[in-house]
Parts: C-alpha cells; sequence; structure tokens
C-alpha cells in the first residue's frame, strides 16, 4: 500500500443537532478502529491547539483512498481533505523498504 499525508479539517454544519454530531463522532471513532485493523490508518495526530487533524494513511491508490477509506468515514460530508502522497526518504531512520 501507498502512505499519504491528510490533513483533515472537520467543520460541523451550523443548525446540526448535538445529537447527531455525537452519533456521528461516535461512528467515527469506531470506523477509524476498523481501518487501523486493516492498516489502512496508521498514525493521526492533531496539533495543540487545533480542531483538525494530521495523519498518515495508506491504500493501493489515490483513488481507493478517497473511496473505500476516507469516503466511509462518518464525518466525511463535514471534511475538508488536502492529500499529500508519500514516497519513503533516503535518509529516513524508520525506513523498512529492501532498497536501504
Amino acid at each position: 500500500m501507498r502512505e499519504f499525508l491528510v490533513e483533515i479539517t472537520t467543520t460541523i454544519p451550523e443548525g446540526t443537532p448535538q445529537d447527531e454530531v455525537d452519533r456521528r463522532r461516535a461512528a467515527e471513532a469506531v470506523r477509524a478502529k476498523e481501518l487501523a485493523s486493516t492498516g489502512h490508518l496508521a498514525r493521526l495526530w492533531r496539533p495543540v491547539g487545533e480542531l483538525r487533524s494530521i495523519g498518515v494513511w495508506r491504500a493501493a491508490d489515490e483513488a481507493e483512498l478517497h473511496e473505500k477509506v476516507l469516503g466511509t468515514l462518518p464525518l466525511r460530508s463535514w471534511m475538508s481533505l488536502d492529500v499529500t502522497p508519500l514516497e519513503s526518504h533516503p535518509n529516513d531512520p524508520g525506513r523498512t523498504d529492501a532498497t536501504r
């Protein structure tokens, strides 16, 4: 699988009932665990003091990432995404590929 750096900003539409927000957030947590267990969600951070997420996500290609991974998130319709495809750097100390 390829890796992608994904920055996610979630904006809850004005007037959305709190029970709908709570329901979607709970479903989002469940789905994130499922995606982590299948290797699609590798890491996820929240910058201090900000309401956005930065994560390393995995998929066969960018189309699969959008359709079958990020597209399955319960909060997706409220999200804006910035996706950057990644490749290994020769000086990465965590590099595990065979060309090391």
